[in-house]
């Protein structure tokens, strides 16, 4: 139970009707909160008893966003934080968690190839590690280690589909999105013991900002409200891998078994992004 009374854990069963009560988390930071994946999620938690902390690279969207969720009775302190200082990551999470403590951890945010402020070719390597995996880093470490001194907790840890398999145009991108996948897994059965759930999302196209800049034909591209609410279910059941949709799924699944000679063929010609 945390300081705010609320009994951790996806599941509790009433022990006199023996059935399963879904117990949501009452404190949650999202990263990258103000546009994309991460901007649907806030809205989907967003409820009366909720606390949302929430941050991300644009001011305005991120203060619209806040007001939006207050609207539906949530409680939200947003601010603008770069997930590459550690320092100030580290800072933010400790704070937010003196006020609330963290229930739920999203590491979203994350840059991919293209967009504005983002370099192209091989100068876009180092920004794009920067965010996707130091990011990451910056907002795991503190957060994990406030949780095992609760004993409960979790963190979800925002990964894609093409971290199963590096592509021509976007060898960054699946570069960075490969090492948080792994990394995550890892700390799944390493922290389980401690009462820290950790899970992680593996997105196909979903409707963002960042896929608006992709010039080229988007398969089974999905609505953000849709992808939160498999996150959010995929979160409530520990699921160690919330990967969909199941078509690019099995692709992705595929080009990761299939022999390299094969899929360098099979990948080729993709259109790039970096």
């Amino acid at each position: 139970m945390d300081r705010g009374g609320t009994i951790m854990g996806p599941i509790c069963r009433n022990k006199t009707t023996k059935e399963a009560v879904v117990q949501l988390p009452g404190s949650i930071l999202i990263t990258g909160a103000s546009s994309g994946i991460g901007d649907a999620l806030a809205r989907l938690y967003a409820r009366s008893g909720v606390t949302l902390f929430l941050s991300g690279r644009n001011a305005g969207r991120l203060a619209s966003l806040a007001d939006l969720c207050k609207s539906r009775g949530a409680t939200v302190h947003s601010k603008i934080v770069d997930v590459t200082d550690s320092t100030a990551m580290a800072l933010w999470i400790g704070e937010c968690d003196a006020q609330a403590a963290l229930d739920l951890v999203i590491a979203n945010a994350g840059v991919s190839g293209g967009g504005q402020g983002i370099s192209h070719g091989l100068d876009a390597t180092r920004p794009i590690l920067a965010t996707n995996v130091d990011g990451v880093v910056n907002t795991v470490l503190p957060a994990l280690k406030l949780m095992q001194q609760h004993g409960h907790g979790q963190i979800a840890i925002m990964s894609s589909l093409a971290a199963f398999r590096g592509l021509p145009g976007s060898p960054a991108y699946c570069a960075s999105k490969a090492a948080v996948k792994a990394w995550g897994e890892g700390l799944r059965v390493r922290y389980a013991s401690d009462g820290v759930r950790i899970s992680v999302i593996c997105p196909g196209f979903v409707e963002t900002r960042m896929t608006a800049d992709n010039p080229f034909p988007m398969p089974l591209l999905m609505r953000g409200d849709r992808a939160a609410t498999i996150i959010q279910k995929g979160l409530t059941r520990n699921r160690g891998r919330i990967a969909f949709p199941f078509g690019t799924y099995a692709a992705s699944w595929l080009l990761n078994i299939l022999p390299t000679n094969l899929t360098d063929w099979m990948v080729r010609n993709l259109p790039a992004k970096e």
